[in-house]
């Protein structure tokens, strides 16, 4: 049995990973960004008879990332993740910039925390959940992209930096595809709330909409792949 910490585990890839891992006999620390979403995980979990504990964490506030101190963790997947788009010619720089906080700054500063006590113990995994858009580019998908690129790249280079030290921590990157979890059409839907009559784009607006209903080829059931590809990681 291991002690996984899994951020954003109020939907999405983050509340199946949670469930599914917690099911294996693992002891999971399913964090939300939401008190609301961390009582209902709970409420599941106690039905199930899980051997998982759910409450908020935020990654983009410190005082929250001293949450995991608390623990002894063994695996950090870091799963938390917002998504914003639009033209980087218009689009306002404070959206790219919290996307960056959520999406690389959180994650990175969570990570350095757990990775102070696997490297004092010798053994842990830490593992990035980015995005194929983190090695490919796509129009209007740039403020998004960008911090997966950055996340993707950061990861290797931590993988590398942490091999030089110790071969009993791991660093993993997991760069899944367009899943239909919701997140993708929410994330597409992002632009139009502060697209306006003055956007370049503007013109554009009700094609880019259609154009964007059937842009990603979405499998089924979607749980299945990306969670094997976890648990393997995780030795089973």
């Amino acid at each position: 049995m291991k002690t996984i910490l899994i951020t954003g585990s109020g939907s999405g890839f983050g509340k199946a990973a949670a469930l599914a891992l917690a099911g294996r006999g693992h002891h999971v620390l399913a964090t939300t960004h939401t008190d609301s979403d961390a009582k209902k995980l709970q409420k599941i979990a106690t039905q199930k008879h899980l051997n998982l504990h759910s409450f908020v964490l935020d990654v983009t506030k410190p005082a929250d990332h001293k949450k995991i101190m608390d623990y002894d963790i063994d695996v950090l997947i870091n799963n938390a993740g917002m998504g914003e788009t639009g033209s980087l010619a218009e689009i306002p720089v404070d959206k790219i910039r919290n996307n960056f906080e959520v999406n690389l700054f959180g994650p990175l500063e969570l990570t350095q925390l757990a990775l102070a006590k696997m490297i004092k113990k010798d053994t842990g995994t830490i593992i990035f959940i980015s995005s194929l858009l983190g090695r490919i580019t796509s129009p209007f998908f740039g403020p998004y992209s960008m911090t997966k690129f950055a996340l993707s790249s950061g990861a290797e280079m931590l993988r590398n930096e942490i091999k030089e030290i110790t071969k009993n921590v791991h660093v993993v990157v997991v760069e899944p595809g367009a899943y239909h979890t919701g997140f993708n059409q929410k994330m597409m839907n992002k632009k139009y709330e502060w697209m306006q009559e003055n956007s370049y784009f503007f013109d554009q607006k009700n094609q880019m909409k259609t154009s964007e209903t059937n842009r990603f080829h979405y499998t089924a059931p979607w749980w299945q792949a990306f969670f094997v590809r976890i648990i393997r990681m995780l030795g089973k």
